[in-house]
């Protein structure tokens, strides 16, 4: 399989399971759609469907899709972007290349979502720039700490952000929350939000760096990582 099949498969994977396992599957339908640029028009052409199916699941008229047909959606827009020369493709490109050795989990949300609503829901403590609690954020994107910041040249570690910067970059395994801000702190594009995972003891030079910096750093006492990006999935 050529780099640029593999490439293709992990979007596919990623798009598929995005939607399926969302709250609201017809508004991640609607935003990959958009964000490919394609009209619910060209999508029902390609699948030899009513632009009607199209609408209704997007407005959630009708009942959510089963996942051979999310796949066989997905794979349509992933052939209409290939007609046009692949522009959207190639763009995750370096996501999907760094995603295996450091990145957990990359999503974006379905609709703007508060910091006061993350926080909550994955039973994290503001502890940094607690007025700004109330900004929204388009995504997340969970990082092994470690791994990420030893491993990760400057260019990869923008790659971190996925489609937007206006997301929560969650830092999972790290002792004292020092590393992860220090990186940011140096990076040229900034997250909207940090997330610590594995504290043990929070070191006040993190929380200096945030409050410098201008960005919300949560902490939160989840279990394990599995149940935190289970939780963030909910969002």
């Amino acid at each position: 399989m050529s780099s640029y099949d593999s490439l293709k498969e992990a979007l596919l994977r990623r798009i598929v399971s995005e939607i399926v396992l969302a709250d609201s599957p017809g508004e991640v339908i609607k935003k990959w759609r958009e964000y490919f640029n394609v009209t619910q028009m060209e999508l029902a052409n390609k699948l030899k469907i009513s632009p009607s199916v199209i609408s209704d699941y997007e407005s959630g008229r009708r009942k959510s899709p089963g996942s051979s047909f999310v796949k066989r959606l997905t794979k349509a827009l992933l052939e209409i972007d290939e007609q046009r020369g692949s522009v959207v493709i190639r763009q995750f490109s370096p996501i999907v290349k760094i995603s295996s050795d450091s990145i957990l989990d990359i999503r974006e949300f379905a609709k703007p979502i508060s910091i006061e609503e993350i926080s909550k829901e994955t039973e994290s403590e503001v502890v940094a720039c607690r007025d700004l609690a109330n900004k929204k954020v388009l995504g997340y994107t969970v990082v092994e700490s470690l791994r990420a910041i030893t491993t990760m040249s400057g260019f990869d570690f923008l790659q971190l952000f996925g489609t937007t910067t206006e997301r929560v970059l969650v830092f999972v395994n790290t002792r004292t929350g020092r590393s992860p801000m220090v990186a940011v702190r140096v990076a040229s594009i900034k997250p909207a939000s940090v997330l610590l995972y594995g504290v043990k003891q929070l070191d006040p030079i993190a929380v200096q760096l945030a409050e410098t910096e201008r960005i919300p750093l949560m902490v939160t006492k989840l279990k394990s990582v599995e149940e935190l990006i289970r939780r963030l999935r909910r969002l």
